[in-house]
């Protein structure tokens, strides 16, 4: 690494993240994906536990006076709406303070909101611990997907990524099994069941935050921010112990890039950048998280309600189903992500969005026509869902690797923020008025929406996704303090250009 004076800060040449990307997977990156991909089994144990606990909350001695309908529509768009804004809000400290300090807040603000949920003596205190609960989580999201993008070696940044987040759906799995038990009253008390899930959802996640402490702040960021001693001192660190581990000397890594250390980036340079110089991108991850969100927010907060209402599952029953969704939505991004490496990024996230909306249509088909039991469209939405995971794993993978190394956490929170707020938001209020009219017709609608949506993010990624994979994050865009053009090391051999 070479520094020479320029200005306010210094313009430093470095080879850091070729020696990152050129690792060979080892124990070390296991530690990264458990310290930072396990806060998505939280996510997804919120989401679920509150679709299966609807229906009980709703009984007389639950201890809250409150509909199924506010805790399927009302506090799931909450919940959303807490994320949204959470996600800006912490999205913007994390590219400025650093991606360790944000994903350590923003996971004691989750543990306690939602153990304060726990507690809950009235609907509007419910109602608003939903909100802070969810206001954590949207940190998460901003914070942890820069941080495992920028430690996980190209080579399996596309497969690692999907897999993390689709780590969702072992909470769901959780989730659904835990409300079978917790809402079981020879078990618990009615009043009682319900809260003891978010007790727990609080004490994983106090587990996690110790796991986290070990995991090192990104590198790449340090880089930036002046401190590449630091980066030094953390990536010399992490090479010792792969190579301990590997009984062999790495491989020589090759490119270096130069930048100009800066403290900050402006809103307005991170707007043109976006708006401006990657517009293309900013259609396609706007319209990648519009599907999923809408699709997902709407199926994973009333799922229990269609189970109840059309075919008479009792509530405390309907986990069991959702358990076996749960299974088919992780098995998606784990089987597949390795394809989204070696096939490339176009082809899986525009093929994975057109077949799970198509499947969908198929589904929403069956349902109308009176052909599907609860069993037969679990199974449906089972098959639906493989796919769709998928897809929706993507989404977060590509605004997190699409846009420069300076606006990256922003980036995420404002493509899931707003793409969320508009299917995320909308999704679970629009299905639950759809569903809750108890109405064949009004269902089959709102499955028919979901898959418009998804087909059309398909065909939009079709057109727009841009070939990131095995590529450096540095050579898919061009850091804003890039002195000049970076010669990075091309990890695997050049799919196509840079920019779209």
């Amino acid at each position: 690494m070479t520094t020479a004076q320029a200005g306010t800060g210094r313009t430093i040449t470095t080879d850091i993240p070729a020696r990152l990307d050129r690792l060979p997977w080892s124990r070390w990156h296991w530690t990264i994906v458990i310290g930072l991909g396990t806060v998505w089994i939280l996510d997804g144990l919120e989401v679920t536990v509150v679709g299966n606990i609807a229906g009980r909350l709703s009984e007389p001695g639950s201890g809250l006076p409150i509909t199924s309908g506010e805790v399927t529509g009302l506090a799931a768009a909450l919940y959303v709406a807490g994320a949204c804004s959470g996600a800006l809000f912490w999205g913007r400290l994390t590219d400025r303070f650093g991606r360790k300090k944000l994903f350590m807040i923003t996971l004691a603000v989750y543990l306690a909101a939602t153990a304060l949920t726990a507690v809950s003596f009235e609907t509007w205190w419910f109602f608003a611990f939903r909100f802070l609960t969810g206001f954590g989580i949207g940190g998460e999201y901003a914070a942890i997907n820069s941080a495992i993008d920028e430690l996980i070696p190209a080579h399996y940044r596309g497969r690692v990524d999907l897999a993390i987040n689709g780590s969702f759906w072992i909470g769901a799995v959780f989730g659904s099994l835990l409300s079978i038990l917790v809402l079981n009253e020879s078990i618990l008390p009615a009043n009682v069941g319900w809260r003891v899930t978010f007790a727990l959802g609080a004490v994983l996640a106090l587990v996690i935050l110790l796991v986290r402490r070990h995991v090192p702040e990104s590198p790449r960021w340090l880089l930036i921010h002046g401190r590449d001693d630091e980066a030094e001192e953390i990536v010399t660190s992490i090479e010792r112990q792969v190579q301990d581990g590997r009984g062999a000397p790495l491989p020589e890594p090759a490119g270096e890039i130069t930048i100009h250390q800066r403290r900050s980036v402006t809103f307005l340079e991170i707007a043109r950048t976006v708006f401006a110089d990657y517009r293309k991108r900013s259609v396609l991850g706007f319209s990648l998280f519009i599907g999923q969100a809408f699709l997902y927010n709407a199926i994973t907060f009333g799922f229990g309600a269609i189970l109840t209402k059309f075919y008479d599952v009792p509530a405390d029953r309907t986990g069991y189903y959702f358990a076996v969704i749960a299974v088919g939505n992780f098995f998606g991004p784990l089987l597949l992500g390795r394809l989204f490496d070696t096939v490339g990024r176009r082809v899986m996230i525009s093929g994975t969005y057109l077949l799970s909306g198509l499947l969908l249509f198929v589904t929403a088909w069956l349902f109308g026509q009176g052909s599907l039991s609860a069993a037969t469209l679990t199974v449906c939405w089972c098959v639906v869902l493989f796919f769709a995971s998928a897809g929706a794993s993507s989404a977060y993978l590509t605004v997190s690797e699409v846009f420069p190394m300076e606006t990256r956490a922003m980036s995420i929170a404002f493509f899931y923020a707003l793409g969320t707020a508009a299917g995320g938001i909308s999704g679970p209020l629009l299905f639950a008025d759809l569903t809750g009219t108890g109405k064949i017709g009004d269902t089959v609608l709102a499955f028919q929406i979901g898959a418009t949506l998804m087909c059309l993010a398909g065909l939009v990624a079709a057109a727009l996704a841009v070939r990131a994979e095995r590529r450096s994050l540095e050579d898919i865009a061009q850091p804003l303090t890039a002195v000049a053009a970076p010669a990075v090391a091309r990890t695997g051999p050049e799919p196509g250009t840079a920019t779209a």
